[in-house]
């Protein structure tokens, strides 16, 4: 990708596990998580990432009348590219239904983790039987994967499927950095993880915490893209809780500029994203 091509930038809205006593800023009802998006549409964001969460508990679901409200909301008050997870929820053992249920909404993008790999919370399980049924039900949905990938496993495991033919082209690749046990938030790892994936793919970062900013100034100057929100990290600076996902979107629009990189708005990150 060309150090110029527009910088899509996607918003984490929420996450499945940050609460109200971390951070008041943290979008929960499905009302908060909505406004929450749109607001960050409105700062530069032109794809969405969509969890919500239980109204009881306050963590994530899998719930899809959850997922409506949010989604028709944001479909009505916005033309933001919306890509629901299809992650686990911290202490349950979903099934794979349960997992994959967002996709009859038929967002144009889910997450797709390829593989499994330690948190703090626990194994992160996805198992073959659970990456295989993704793979079918995105290409029976007409739904794009995005291809979040922890290590470079998992970026050798998308590539294995898309050589299989499972996961159709172009692709687009998630990677995160900063997590205790995953890749490194270095540049090293960066030029690793791209240099891993071909030259027409697409590619974007995740930086855990005080990572966020970091792998963004990386990724911005070589043309690759960005994911920020407070699913990844809620603080603006050290000490200093963001005031949303917004001034998040925000800080990244405003740097980029200064990089010479325009913001892709949802039609340009269509485009390249290879969206109908």
């Amino acid at each position: 990708m060309a150090a110029d091509t527009p910088l899509i930038i996607t918003v984490a809205l929420t996450g499945s596990r940050i609460g109200k006593h971390q951070t008041p800023r943290i979008p929960v009802t499905p009302d908060e998580i909505a406004r929450s998006g749109i607001e960050a549409w409105r700062a530069g964001a032109s794809v969405v990432h969509v969890h919500v969460r239980d109204a009881s508990t306050g963590l994530g679901t899998q719930d899809v009348t959850v997922f409506r409200e949010v989604v028709d909301r944001l479909r009505a008050e916005t033309d933001a590219i919306l890509c629901l997870t299809t992650s686990g929820i911290p202490g349950r053992n979903l099934s794979i239904e349960e997992r994959l249920a967002p996709l009859a909404l038929r967002p144009e993008m889910v997450s797709f983790d390829a593989g499994s790999i330690n948190t703090e919370a626990g194994v992160f399980l996805n198992q073959t039987d659970f990456l295989d049924a993704a793979t079918a039900a995105a290409r029976e949905h007409g739904v794009k994967l995005e291809l979040e990938c922890f290590d470079t496993g998992m970026i050798v495991t998308a590539l294995r499927y898309h050589e299989q033919g499972l996961i159709p082209g172009p692709l687009h690749f998630q990677f995160l950095f900063g997590s205790k046990f995953g890749m490194p938030a270095t540049t090293r790892a960066l030029a690793n993880a791209v240099d891993m994936i071909p030259g027409d793919a697409t590619w974007s970062v995740i930086g855990i915490g005080r990572a966020q900013l970091q792998m963004a100034m990386m990724a911005m100057p070589v043309g690759g893209h960005v994911r920020v929100g407070l699913e990844d990290n809620i603080y603006y600076r050290r000490g200093e809780l963001a005031t949303g996902n917004a001034q998040l979107v925000e800080r990244v629009a405003r740097l980029a500029a200064e990089l010479g990189r325009p913001v892709a708005t949802p039609a340009e990150a269509r485009r390249q994203l290879g969206l109908a």
